[in-house]
């Protein structure tokens, strides 16, 4: 399922990305690194998609950060939502799938 447009371009919404800043200390740069990152793990999200899909997509920042980001498709752009660290469940399931893509890649 192809749904992130190449190349990537991302949107921000200010009142979001002040948010995702001030309240998960997670900076515009370090949420689109996810995007580059390997593995990545993605989601659609139905519960919070109301009148436009919503996605949710794992990864890490180049530092290690592992982060969550939940975005929108919007005129061919990633427009980011919110952006913050994994939940430790989060991390869990994450850290079991980059196994998983590891033994894969090593085989």
């Amino acid at each position: 399922m192809k749904v992130i447009p190449e190349p990537v371009s991302f949107e921000w919404d200010e009142g979001n990305a002040e948010k995702s800043v001030l309240k998960h200390k997670v900076i515009n740069s370090e949420a689109e690194q996810i995007f580059r990152s390997v593995p990545v793990i993605f989601f659609e999200d139905p519960k919070h998609s109301g009148q436009e899909k919503r996605y949710m997509i794992w990864g890490e920042t180049e530092t290690g950060r592992r982060l969550t980001v939940i975005f929108t498709i919007r005129k061919k752009c990633v427009r980011i939502i919110s952006a913050r660290d994994m939940h430790t469940k989060e991390r869990r399931q994450y850290e079991t799938e980059k196994t998983k893509n590891d033994s894969t890649v090593s085989d």
